[in-house]
């Protein structure tokens, strides 16, 4: 009886470190930091609405650090020189299902938003091999340019202590005309979340 029951205990021991391991690695891969803090604090001033997305009054707004490098095509690109028009920028990774997830709705707002003075940046990040990342923006038809971060450098370097994290993945940051940060999230977003943080900021003058 002793050996019928060994392998069962066995077969319930992999399948329990089994999911364990699966769920480790979808909070290490795409975790969300969805309660709006991000590591090592900070005061952002942002304000969070119950749909998950953080907006900063025009007056409490800072701005990003430096923020370029190489795009995926690599072309050089500093996302200052935007300054004027209203930027979206958007953390992801080809390995995150919630990144294809919202994908298709970036494309279309990017799209639909150009001639209007909006401006999409994608930040690749974890992609240590640039193939996935180039064939997500030809599958989902990406019309805007991503700079490629393997490491996480720009992240870290580029945004204000407490505005993002690199455990939340997807991340959206728009920038103002003036380039300062006026909305976030840490989340995926669909066509109207995403438009959301965006017509406001083209109603400023």
């Amino acid at each position: 009886m002793s050996l019928s029951r060994a392998p069962r205990r066995t077969r319930r021991t992999l399948v329990a470190v089994g999911m364990l391991s699966v769920a480790a690695l979808t909070l290490s891969a795409c975790g969300g930091d969805n309660n709006g803090k991000s590591g090592g604090g900070g005061n952002t001033n942002f304000v969070t609405n119950t749909g998950g997305i953080s907006t900063a009054a025009k007056g409490e707004r800072t701005a990003p650090n430096e923020i370029a490098g190489e795009t995926l095509e690599g072309k050089r690109l500093d996302v200052a020189d935007l300054k004027g028009k209203v930027v979206v920028l958007n953390v992801w990774g080809s390995w995150c299902p919630p990144c294809r997830a919202e994908a298709p709705h970036f494309a279309k707002v990017a799209k639909d938003l150009k001639d209007q003075g909006v401006e999409f940046v994608g930040i690749n990040t974890r992609d240590f091999n640039k193939q996935p990342a180039v064939a997500f923006e030809e599958d989902y038809g990406i019309p805007y340019p991503s700079l490629y971060d393997p490491q996480g450098k720009l992240i870290l370097n580029g945004f204000p202590k407490g505005t993002l994290s690199l455990q939340g993945i997807p991340s959206t940051v728009v920038l103002d005309k003036e380039g300062k940060i006026a909305a976030r999230s840490l989340m995926a977003l669909d066509e109207k979340k995403l438009r959301s943080m965006i017509e406001p900021l083209l109603k400023e003058k």
